[in-house]
Order: C-alpha cells, then sequence, then structure tokens
C-alpha cells in the first residue's frame, strides 16, 4: 500500500501563496472579520467513505497523477479530494478578497467554502491550485456549513 500511497502523494508542491504574502495569525476557524491577511489556514471538514465518482485524465496528466488511477489509488485519492486526508507538502488555507457585488463595494469576501490545499507543480512545470469547493467552513462563510453539492461545485 506504501508505494501506491507514495505515487498519489508524489505530487509536487510549491506553496508560494502562503510563503510570500501574509497570513492570518488567528488559528482557529470561526467566521469573522479578518484584517491584515491574504489567507487563514484551515483543514477541510472529512467526509466519511468517500467515493471516486469520476476522473480527468487530461487534468491529471496535467499535474502528475496518473491518467488510470487503479483501486487502490482510487480509494487514496477519493481520502484526499474529499478532505479525509493531507498529503505531504499540502498547506491548506482559504483565500480573502474584497470586491464589489450588485454595485456595491461588500468588504471582506474570501473562500466561504473553498480550502485550497496547495500549489501544484506539474511535470512541465506549470503551476496549479490545488481545491476542494464545498469543503467546510472558513473564516469567510457567511452563513451556511461551508458545504456544496456537486452541481454547485462543476463549473
Amino acid at each position: 500500500m506504501q508505494d501506491q500511497l507514495d505515487s498519489i502523494l508524489g505530487l509536487r508542491f510549491d506553496n508560494s501563496f502562503v510563503r510570500e504574502l501574509p497570513g492570518d495569525p488567528e488559528s482557529r476557524n470561526y467566521r469573522r472579520q479578518v484584517h491584515g491577511a491574504c489567507y487563514s489556514r484551515v483543514e477541510p471538514t472529512a467526509v466519511a467513505d468517500p467515493s471516486l465518482l469520476a476522473w480527468s485524465p487530461e487534468v491529471a496528466a496535467l499535474v502528475g497523477l496518473p491518467e488510470q488511477p487503479d483501486e487502490a489509488q482510487r480509494s487514496e485519492l477519493a481520502a484526499i479530494l474529499a478532505g479525509a486526508r493531507l498529503g505531504p507538502g499540502m498547506e491548506p488555507y482559504a483565500a480573502c478578497y474584497g470586491g464589489h457585488q450588485f454595485g456595491n463595494w461588500a468588504d471582506q469576501l474570501g473562500d466561504g467554502r473553498a480550502i485550497t490545499l496547495g500549489e501544484v507543480l506539474g511535470p512541465t512545470g506549470d503551476r496549479w491550485e490545488l481545491q476542494l469547493k464545498g469543503a467546510g467552513p472558513t473564516p469567510y462563510s457567511r452563513r451556511g456549513d461551508g458545504r456544496a453539492v456537486l452541481r454547485s461545485s462543476v463549473r
């Protein structure tokens, strides 16, 4: 099992966002205004008994994952992509940002139910953000539980 685990978690992470930008000094994950930070460290809320429903060989190749994972790899990938397990090099966070909504300045916005696991360097050196949608609440969540159904997560 360790060989399969190594092949799945063999992704190369280079998390420049959290390395180079200021982070939230508060380590507890609760809804609040965050000042002077570009992100808050949070961990995904695990899903019980996850399963892999779909797989894109093209996207897998971009980040250095197997184009057709075997059954053991599918199980490990499901755990990672469901937020039940973090692999080496992953530094999960929710991003903080501001912006306009409906023509008005909305002040603090942010990843209310999205959690970035890290920045993956693909086989060609391209940088990809590995992010989970509906992975649980973050400091930027509004009133929901941070979860999302599949139809609102796939775009």
